[in-house]
C-alpha cells in the first residue's frame, strides 16, 4: 500500500483521515501546516501520495503541491475542502486532483484516493466528489 502525507488544520478531520487511510492499509505522516508538511517531506522523502486540506494556516494547500511538485513532479494529490467558491474550485481543477466536500464517508475517501493514486484509469486524474 502507499505511504501517504496528510495535511489537514482541523484535528478531528485529520485523526479521521488517518484512521481511515490506516484501515485501508496505508502508511501515514500527517501534518497540521504546509510548513510542517515540507519539514516530514525533508526529513522523510517524498510520499508516494497526499492528502491535503485546501485551507491550512499560512501557506494553502494549493500553494503547498506547487512545492511538493517543485521535487516530486507526479505526486499524486487528493485534496480535501469545505471552500465552494468558484475561484477555490477553478483553482483545485487547474492542478489536474480530484477533490473532495467536507463531510465525506470513508467510501468516498477510498474511492477518491485510488483515483489520484491511479490516475491513467480516468482521462486526467481529475474530477469532483462531492457526496454532500
Amino acid at each position: 500500500m502507499a505511504r501517504l502525507l496528510v495535511v489537514e488544520d482541523e484535528p478531528d478531520v485529520r485523526e479521521l483521515i488517518v484512521c481511515r487511510v490506516r484501515d485501508d492499509g496505508h502508511r501515514v505522516l500527517a501534518v497540521d501546516t504546509a510548513a510542517a508538511a515540507l519539514e516530514a517531506v525533508g526529513r522523510h522523502g517524498s510520499p508516494d501520495a497526499a492528502v491535503l486540506d485546501v485551507d491550512l494556516p499560512g501557506m494553502d494547500g494549493i500553494e503547498l503541491l506547487e512545492r511538493l511538485r517543485q521535487t516530486s513532479p507526479d505526486l499524486p494529490v487528493l485534496f480535501v475542502t469545505v471552500w465552494w467558491s468558484a475561484g477555490v474550485i477553478g483553482r483545485i481543477q487547474a492542478t489536474g486532483c480530484p477533490y473532495l466536500a467536507k463531510p465525506f464517508s470513508h467510501a468516498d475517501l477510498r474511492a477518491a484516493l485510488q483515483r489520484a493514486l491511479s490516475p491513467a484509469d480516468g482521462a486526467d486524474g481529475a474530477g469532483k466528489e462531492d457526496r454532500r
